[in-house]
């Protein structure tokens, strides 16, 4: 049991950073399904809660600190402008379930929160969130890693 505990740490630090990284190292460790599901659900929402109750402080305290708004107007062409358009029609919901698979824990929160959303409705949807990738992406890595690898791949 111990042993266990001290094995999901690793998936529990990596999931706060890079939710793929979870199911992945839990696999390597030869964790079972259940503590690598539980530890990379654990990772993200402690990224989750961290950021949602310190976001602002970060961004009105050190952003504006370092990064200055620029008076120019915003190019179309530019990937920033082309993602606003799904934030503007899916917002939260969008941005909680888009976080696991191309943000980082970290970067989604902080979009959601600069949503405007109430902390607990972002709390909520990144929970979900994170407890249907981590189901999803766990169970592909464990099923994968299981079938044989052809030998012309070794």
């Amino acid at each position: 049991m111990v042993e266990e505990v001290l094995k999901a740490i690793p998936v529990f630090l990596s999931s706060m950073l890079k939710f793929i990284l979870g199911p992945l190292e839990g696999y390597g460790l030869h964790l079972h399904f259940v503590t690598t599901v539980v530890s990379t659900i654990s990772g993200m929402m402690v990224s989750v809660i961290a950021f949602t109750f310190f976001g602002e402080w970060l961004r009105h305290v050190l952003f504006k600190r370092f990064f200055h708004k620029k008076d120019k107007e915003p190019d179309p062409n530019k990937k920033s402008n082309r993602f606003s358009w799904f934030i503007a029609k899916y917002g939260l919901s969008g941005v909680a379930f888009l976080t696991p698979v191309f943000l980082t824990p970290i970067g989604g929160t902080i979009l959601a929160v600069s949503l405007s959303q109430s902390k607990k409705k972002i709390l909520l949807y990144m929970f979900i969130s994170a407890v249907f990738w981590a189901l999803v992406f766990t169970s592909i890595v464990y099923l994968l890693g299981r079938l044989d690898v052809p030998e012309i791949l070794r």
